[in-house]
Parts: structure tokens; sequence; C-alpha cells
């Protein structure tokens, strides 16, 4: 008879001469490489790292890059811990046990509290606390334990460096606007400089769809001066001083390239 009791405690809760099935674990969250739509980021992994699960990631000139929420859930952690261990760095709790980490910022812009979804922007990619250059340290968390991270239900490469593109905020959609030269066509460059190749024009009145926003080499035009470059298609850049979009910089809701 006392197995038979064991044997239910273990499989459910007996409660009130019912047998009550135990709960079931939640599903985690579908998480997201960390940074803007369309960026790619080169991730490393090695198992002496502090936690060891967790994702060391770099690109070129990335410090004040953005960082991004890579999953949705409430901000429960802003702490800037000087010059030892993560730094300033967020967390977000998304439910279920689960938990991201972001490490060795170099600003806050969020605050305990806040709710965010995909493609929030935390803060930025710095060297702060223990870093010896810039960087984003990565974590996921289930229960407080470092867990192996995936991306989109993808296990992450252990161990290694692997090169990660990011769909994060995607869904957020593009931005439009005007082009506005006062009747002269606008010069279309590879990439988001003056110092890029040209790849055709846009006539003055165009209408145009943004996929994302970087900034590049400054130029003055209609709208005042600006480093802000569109990107309105593949490899196809102008620069945000000469077209109306209503806003007074970036975009809202417009990733980054």
């Amino acid at each position: 008879m006392r197995k038979r009791w064991i044997s239910l405690l273990v499989t459910g809760l007996f409660v009130g001469g019912a047998l009550v099935p135990a709960t079931p674990a939640l599903a985690a969250p579908t998480f997201k490489v960390p940074f803007p739509c369309g960026q790619s980021w080169s991730g490393q992994t090695r198992s002496d790292h502090s936690p060891a699960y967790a994702v060391d990631f770099n690109r070129t000139d990335d410090n004040g890059d953005p960082v991004v929420a890579s999953a949705p859930g409430t901000v429960d952690r802003v702490t800037d811990l000087g010059g030892t261990s993560y730094g300033k760095y967020v967390r977000i709790n998304h439910g279920g046990g689960y938990s991201t980490y972001y490490a060795h910022l170099n600003g806050f812009n969020v605050s305990v509290g806040q709710t965010v979804g995909y493609g929030k922007v935390l803060g930025w990619v710095g060297s702060t606390g223990g870093s010896t250059g810039p960087h984003l340290h990565y974590e996921q968390r289930l229960n407080g334990a470092d867990i192996q991270v995936r991306f989109n239900g993808t296990l992450g490469l252990y161990w290694g460096t692997r090169s990660y593109a990011s769909d994060n905020g995607c869904s957020s959609g593009s931005g439009n606007g005007t082009v506005d030269t006062s009747g002269t066509p606008l010069t279309v460059r590879s990439g988001p400089g003056t110092g890029y190749a040209s790849v055709g024009t846009v006539a003055d009145g165009t209408r145009v769809t943004i996929a994302c926003q970087t900034s590049g080499t400054t130029v003055t035009g209609t709208y005042g001066t600006s480093s802000i470059w569109d990107r309105i298609g593949s490899g196809r850049y102008i620069a945000d001083a000469y077209v109306y979009t209503g806003s007074d910089g970036y975009i809202p809701g417009v990733p980054r390239c």
C-alpha cells in the first residue's frame, strides 16, 4: 500500500480523494537573436565561459549598436555593477521560469516594470563591468539556471563561433517616405554613404518604402543635416535628409539595418 501512495504522489497531487494531474511545464518562448531585424552577428560559446551556456556577440564596430529584447516579457532588473561582473545589464522575465540577461551595456533604454516586445531596444552594446572589449554577453535561463540558447527553436552552436542572422522585430513593418529634392533626381547608393557606388536614381516626389534605417555619411538636404540612410531595396540606400517621413530622426517601429 505504501508503494501505491508513493506512485500517486509522483504522477500528481491527491486532493480531497481525487487525483489532480501535475501541472505541465510551460513551453519556452520563441527567442530571437537580440539584435534588430536583418543584422548578422558572430556568437561565440566556450566551455570556460561564466556561465557556461552564455553567448558573447560581436560584429565590426559594434560599440553603441542597439540591443533588443529577444522575446516579449517584463523588465525586472536594470542594474549597474560598476567595473565588475556584468557591468550595466538588463534582465527580462518571460514567464514560466524563463528569463534573459543582456550584459556589458553602455547605457539603458528601459526601466524596471516595463513591458517589452520583440525588437524593443533595451540598451546599447558596450564594455562595462569585467569586459575587456565591446560585446554583448547574452543568457537564457530557466528557473535561475543558465540553459543552452535557442533562436526560433534552433539550438545554438556549442562550442564554437557561428554567424546568427536576426529576424527580430521584422514583423514591426517598414516605413514610408516621399523624396523631396526640389526637382533633381536623388542618387541611390549601394551602401549608406556618399562614398558608395551609384546604383541609380529616384525621381523627386517618389513615394518609397523604407525597409530599415542605419547611420552613414552625414548629408545636408531638404530636411536639414542627417547621418541617417534609408534602405529602399537590396543594396539600395538613399539619404534620409531628402526624404519626408514625418519623423525627426529614426522612424519609430522601423528596424535598424
